[in-house]
């Protein structure tokens, strides 16, 4: 196979949610720059929304429901809210031509990790890091800080001078902009006073409360004066560890895990030196020749979102039931906009145990309808969202996911190809005379077949 066919399906899959199927036809020719500038092309920005209407909270004499029955409508209409969330923003990974928008918004998404049970708070923090996902690192932090999400999800509604609440200062810090070992438990502290009165009301509109603020002098990262939360944020964007950190971070998602360190020294030079351009930065990883060495491609196991996207790019669909979709997310176990924790989603080898492989390696049967859905989710109620009690229920019901896969439009997409060469990114030890046992010679069980394998796990 052309190594130009290999680094475009690389690229793409790196910088997006691999291949769609309307790209098959040009992905031997087309020239890696401008695959570059197609990727990061910008239309429009379209914020992502929800068509549940808002909670009824009617103090009405004639609304006979108790209290408690309030509370349950409420949150069955929050969650169907941040359902649609959901299948809204994995829409776009899969149909929006700017892929590169979306999949760096999916990395920002688990970097700013929150999870908070207030539908609009949630919309609005996905829309801010969608639209600033490739923009200036500075803009996108203080949005993050200041957005309701975040400062309800880190507890600082509640921080207030005479009791600061350092769980904020905290988690900015340690997990979104320095990292562990280049503060001390005094910056916490002296961090966390900076941000007294930083909050929001009920509309969800960022304010700092004065009286709650704490006026007093503040000795942070070895400068002192009377800081401010913006001050705070000011002083750590000033210090190279920051995107170094940052820097690192992207390299371990977009390239390898393991580090090189010459050249993330390089590129986070560049990045802070570029008062902190994430598409300069981006641009840079995605043109450097070292970006295609062999040890960088097919190293990756798909994270269940990747997974998802990439089949969903590729097989034509129709859906007949797209809740489904999240029931898919829960069992391999990566759901949209709940992540585990504030450090977001584990990666790599995290991924795969006996059970989520199992099911990985027959999502293409089952959505192809060769197969019922087995499987319940784990017994895990961080990432159970109290459905437990509707376990059995909710697996009878998801059986059939109702997909209608156009095949005779792949038929002809893949007449004169070997699928191979396009679907699978590292064929070092794919046995295809055993995948070809297997099928029946017709490119539908081809496909399916080729998705069936440990290597279509890796991009």
């Amino acid at each position: 196979m052309a190594d130009s066919m290999l680094h475009n399906k690389h690229l793409l899959w790196r910088a997006g949610f691999g291949p769609g199927i309307n790209q098959i036809a040009d992905l031997k020719n087309i020239n890696i720059k401008t695959l570059i500038q197609e990727l990061f092309k910008e239309g429009n920005f379209t914020e992502i929304n929800y068509d549940t209407p808002d909670p009824q909270t009617s103090d009405d004499m004639t609304d006979s429901r108790t209290p408690a029955e309030k509370k349950k409508e409420m949150q069955r209409i929050i969650r169907e809210q941040n359902n649609e969330l959901n299948l809204n923003f994995l829409n776009e990974m899969v149909n929006s031509k700017e892929q590169m928008r979306e999949k760096m918004a999916f990395f920002w998404h688990g970097h700013f990790a929150s999870r908070i049970n207030n539908s609009k708070f949630s919309k609005q923090l996905l829309n801010t890091i969608r639209k600033k996902a490739l923009g200036n690192f500075k803009d996108l932090l203080f949005e993050v800080s200041q957005s309701p999400a975040m400062l309800n999800f880190l507890n600082n509604q509640q921080n207030k001078k005479d009791h600061p609440n350092e769980n904020f200062a905290r988690e900015v810090m340690e997990l979104f902009t320095m990292g562990r070992g280049n503060y001390t438990e005094k910056d916490i502290r002296e961090g966390a006073r900076a941000f007294t009165g930083w909050g929001y009301d009920k509309e969800g509109n960022f304010k700092e409360r004065k009286n709650l603020h704490d006026e007093g002098t503040k000795t942070f990262l070895e400068k002192t004066g009377n800081f401010t939360g913006t001050d705070i944020l000011n002083i750590i964007l000033e210090e190279k560890a920051t995107a170094k950190f940052i820097t690192t971070k992207i390299y371990k998602f977009f390239v390898n895990e393991n580090v090189d360190n010459s050249i993330v020294e390089q590129l986070s030079t560049g990045f802070y030196n570029s008062g902190y351009d994430i598409r300069k930065l981006m641009t840079e990883i995605f043109s450097g020749s070292w970006f295609y060495d062999k040890k960088n491609i097919g190293n990756r196991i798909k994270s269940p979102i990747e997974l998802m996207a990439g089949m969903m790019r590729m097989l034509p669909m129709n859906i007949q039931n797209p809740e489904n979709l999240i029931v898919y997310q829960k069992l391999l176990g990566q759901m949209l906009l709940y992540p585990p924790n504030v450090s977001g989603w584990p990666s790599g080898k995290s991924w795969i145990d006996s059970s989520t492989l199992m099911l990985r390696l027959q999502i293409p049967q089952i959505w192809s309808g060769l197969r019922p859905l087995e499987y319940s989710p784990r017994q895990d109620d961080d990432i159970d969202m109290g459905m437990k009690s509707r376990e059995t229920a909710m697996n009878k019901s998801f059986k059939n996911p109702n997909i209608t896969i156009d095949w005779s439009r792949l038929e002809k997409v893949f007449a004169d190809k070997n699928c191979e060469d396009y679907l699978i990114q590292s064929s070092k030890t794919l046995d295809m005379d055993s995948v070809k046992n297997f099928s029946d010679k017709s490119i539908k069980m081809n496909i399916i077949n080729l998705m069936s394998t440990p290597e279509y796990q890796l991009c």
